[in-house]
């Protein structure tokens, strides 16, 4: 089911099971809250929630599925996965909560974004046979102005593109901060047209400067966006050691696929344990530095480490600096 077809589908009978499946939580926790306000309105005043993190209990769902609700006549259970692979007991569970449900109680699982291989399996296809699946769509870089406005005048907002425009670049692609910004306009100005100066002065820089952006700006070749990702955390108070750890991940990772491909190994073949939406920025970061690039920034990084750690003298963030732009192609 698209999410656009959940509010129709929730004016009838409730599935007996729901699992959401993205990478954008502000949209996987939308669609799941209005499940929830159904399953209130359909009796369900009971809510356990399992969070199936590693050395979870599986049995534990089975063992409340044969407890009776104590204080309503329909329970509503959430299950949540912090990757879409349960594991062998795991998959086994859901697969028999999916094939015999538990009696008045309405099921909803949250996972990440589903793989091809995850799409195939039994628990999956259980679940889809049983209940509904809705996989909520990944808001990309580039259309996120696009998002950004129509949830603005699905607000009473009317925004002009340069509006738009700029609170996406903002919230550097964070749907939860900007939707966020959008309240904050909706209560400031009320509903009507909102213009580029209007956000300039109502809005907060609220960019989500977190370590993984600022590799991916990177691997992307925007010495801009990486430069003003990495003073943003800094600003943050965010330690120098967990941001050189992601950067470095990344250069083993490309020095390795660089190899293998000087090694006459395909691209594609190269990138086939890279998770299939990242694929585009190795190719494009192998393009551009190849393994005497990768090579050179791993040495760098290693030099980085020494100036953390004290061993060399001068200004660890000065040479974090130089290694951002480096890698991220601001010089050569």
């Amino acid at each position: 089911m698209h999410p656009e077809q959940l509010e129709q589908h929730l004016k009838g009978r409730l599935a007996p099971i729901y699992l959401f499946a993205g990478d954008e939580i502000l949209l996987v926790e939308e669609a799941g809250d209005q499940v929830r306000i159904a399953a209130r309105r359909s009796g369900c005043g009971e809510r356990e929630i399992f969070h199936a993190v590693q050395g979870f209990d599986w049995n534990s769902l089975t063992r409340s599925g044969a407890n009776l609700s104590l204080f309503s006549t329909r329970r509503l259970w959430e299950i949540r996965l912090p990757t879409a692979k349960p594991g062998v007991e795991g998959g086994k569970i859901l697969t028999a909560l999916a094939s015999h449900p538990p009696a008045d109680t309405v099921i909803l699982i949250f996972c990440p974004r589903l793989d091809a291989a995850t799409q195939k399996s039994a628990w999956l296809t259980s679940v889809e046979r049983a209940g509904v699946l809705v996989i909520m769509p990944t808001v990309e870089r580039a259309a996120l102005p696009g998002w950004i406005a129509a949830r603005m005048r699905s607000r009473g907002l009317i925004p002009d593109p340069d509006a738009a425009r700029l609170l996406a670049e903002r919230v550097e692609g964070n749907l939860l901060a900007g939707a966020q910004e959008i309240e904050k306009l909706r209560l400031l100005l009320g509903k009507g047209t909102v213009d580029a100066d209007t956000v300039e002065a109502a809005v907060a820089d609220s960019a989500r400067f977190d370590v993984y952006v600022l590799a991916d700006a990177c691997l992307a070749g925007d010495p801009t966006r990486a430069v003003r990702i990495l003073m943003g955390l800094r600003r943050e108070g965010t330690e120098l050691p967990l941001i050189l750890w992601a950067l470095t991940r990344e250069l083993r990772t490309l020095a390795g696929l660089a190899v293998e491909v000087d090694r006459g190994v395909s691209a594609e073949r190269a990138l086939s344990g890279v998770w299939e939406r990242r694929r585009p920025l190795m190719i494009r970061a192998l393009r551009r530095l190849g393994t005497r690039g990768s090579e050179d920034l791993l040495r760098q990084s290693a030099q980085v480490d020494r100036h953390v750690k004290g061993s060399l003298a001068g200004d660890p963030w000065g040479e974090m600096f130089g290694l951002v732009a480096k890698f991220s192609g601001g010089f050569p």
